[in-house]
């Protein structure tokens, strides 16, 4: 066998002796290297707090390793592999923490630094020396290099983990939170939710966890960068909802009622905004009542995904001990104390997760009732000749009162929202802006009217902001048979589209009718009903193989499936 240059290295560290056979001069490749990194630390002395929690608080910089062969003819091999290495000792020969590194600096903000002292076993407003090097490694069996060790006094401030702080879609604080009161990694505690509600959970040491990001995952969870947001059913309501950080899995039971038996008899109503049930009641005079509360809920889990027809029936029910509520497979009496005769509230607040409250006050207390339509009087007077309540948005974010919908406007002199259908006093009307987006105004004047056709509108309430989208001559549907391309459904008729499509068999992921091709503007639902932003769509699982003509009327918001 001739071999004239070494093309393969079977040991590195730290100046290997490489033997290659070669008939004619025996020819012997040496590799130098690594040598020690140079690190380097931008600060000393840290104290760390809520109020630096985000700023980058320590850079740590070093200069590139590198090894090299003998022979300047041959290609060096990518062997080296680097890594962070963090202790309370000196010589780094316990509680070590190590990352691995693919760059030449790493930066932590205060909430990162934390989590490490946190991990390292540092007392709280105590400064403690931190030591950070740098290993290079040339080899799983090979012993590292080091580069010099820096020294960081770190103060850290105490971490709580007795709360799981509750974020939106976009990873915001809501206000909202879940308990842990062993402070174990298990949150619990109930949540007032929409259907498909999205959320993140934020633990005390800023680690946050949402659902694992593979498909059919759901009530899986993951602390990875690219985890999805946790999801709620389609049923909305009263959640009492469970976060394990340890088992790495969620669930949420749904309360759809709640019975209220004993002195008092009735089915209690859901506050969802305020997480709280109530139930109006005549009391015959003051005095001290028992009562039981209970119902049967339905368990959502990784056995059931957020299937309702796998949803487990389980019992609910709630027992005082002393002055605190907790939830109970049998419903156990509790104490409530009437102020006086007349007209009183029964509530059960379940909002602060460590302190669920069940009392009764004066009056009759009603939750607010969102309306499921905002209506547009004046948007097709050139069509109907007159001012109605005919069309309307369907509400699809109950949190921002958002509504949505398709409508054929033709408007002669303007039209507004109107919260109640016959009720022209309770409207919005413009605020700043042009036909097609901007702000709105509680009473303010007509909305200025667009060109006629074909609009989607998304209107919020809560924010008083509108957008008009124009709608053109095709929509589009995206996932029948899987297929994620977007497949065109021309203009049949007003607010109608319709094309044959040929169904291999039920899409695996549900399929969704989208306006244009950005994929910001998708309508989803079930049953044949479409709702915007709603998941998708699991019309076709009942449609045997075949060809059929698929119908979308997005002006009444229905779909349909004709073989």
């Amino acid at each position: 066998m001739k071999i004239n240059k070494l093309k393969y290295i079977f040991g590195i560290f730290p100046i290997l002796f490489l033997f290659a056979a070669c008939e004619e001069d025996g020819e012997r490749v040496y590799l130098y290297g690594p040598e020690a990194n140079q690190l380097l630390a931008t600060a000393s002395e840290i104290v760390l707090s809520q109020d630096n929690s985000a700023e980058i608080l320590l850079s740590l910089t070093w200069d590139k390793n590198a090894v090299s062969l003998s022979d300047a003819d041959l290609e060096v091999p990518d062997v080296l592999t680097t890594y962070i290495q963090i202790s309370t000792t000196s010589d780094f020969s316990s509680n070590l923490i190590e990352t691995a590194e693919s760059n030449l600096s790493h930066s932590y903000t205060g909430a990162e630094l934390n989590t490490i002292a946190k991990n390292l076993g540092l007392v709280a407003d105590v400064a403690s020396p931190v030591y950070f090097r740098i290993s290079t490694r040339a080899g799983a069996n090979m012993e590292p290099v080091f580069s010099n060790t820096v020294s960081v006094n770190i103060t850290p401030f105490k971490i709580d983990m007795s709360l799981g702080f509750i974020l939106d879609a976009s990873k915001n604080d809501t206000g909202r939170t879940l308990a842990s009161p062993e402070s174990n990694g298990i949150y619990t505690g109930f949540m007032g939710a929409t259907g498909w509600y999205n959320y993140y959970l934020k633990e005390g040491d800023g680690t946050i966890w949402g659902n694992t990001p593979v498909d059919g995952s759901e009530f899986y969870i993951s602390n990875a960068s690219d985890a999805w947001n946790f999801w709620f059913p389609g049923q909305s309501g009263c959640y009492y909802t469970t976060v394990n950080t340890v088992d790495k899995k969620w669930s949420a039971l749904l309360l759809p009622t709640l019975a209220v038996s004993g002195d008092l008899t009735g089915e209690m109503t859901f506050d969802r905004a305020n997480v709280k049930w109530t139930y109006a009641f005549t009391a015959t005079g003051a005095g001290s009542k028992s009562i039981k509360l209970s119902t049967v809920g339905k368990l959502y889990d990784t056995a059931t995904g957020t299937a309702d027809a796998s949803a487990k029936d389980t019992q609910v029910a709630f027992v005082q001990n002393g002055s605190k509520l907790s939830l109970a497979g049998t419903a156990g009496n509790i104490s409530i104390s009437i102020p006086e005769a007349g007209e009183m509230t029964l509530t059960l607040d379940l909002s602060n997760p460590n302190d669920w409250k069940c009392e009764v006050t004066k009056g009759s207390t009603t939750p607010v009732t969102v309306n499921p339509h905002l209506y547009l009087p004046g948007i097709d007077d050139g069509i109907s000749g007159s001012w109605t309540f005919d069309n309307f948005l369907n509400l699809y974010d109950e949190d921002n009162l958002a509504y949505a919908g398709v409508v054929n406007v033709n408007s002669l002199w303007g039209y507004t929202f109107n919260t109640e259908s016959g009720n022209w006093d309770e409207k919005y009307g413009i605020g700043e802006g042009d036909a097609y987006s901007g702000t709105l105004l509680y009473k303010g004047g007509n909305m200025p009217a667009p060109a006629a056709g074909e609009y989607l509108f998304d209107v919020s309430i809560k924010n008083l902001t509108y957008s008009l989208i124009a709608i053109g001559n095709e929509i589009y549907v995206a996932g029948l048979n899987d297929d994620w391309g977007f497949t065109p459904l021309p203009r049949t008729a007003v607010g109608v589209y319709a094309a044959n499509v040929n169904i291999a068999g039920a899409s695996p992921w549900g399929f969704q009718i989208h306006i244009d091709q950005t994929w910001s503007h998708k309508f989803g639902g079930s049953g044949a009903e479409l709702v915007y932003l709603g998941a998708n769509l699991t019309d076709d699982a009942s449609l045997t193989p075949g060809v059929y003509l698929l119908t979308v009327d997005l002006i009444h918001g229905t779909l349909s499936f004709t073989k």
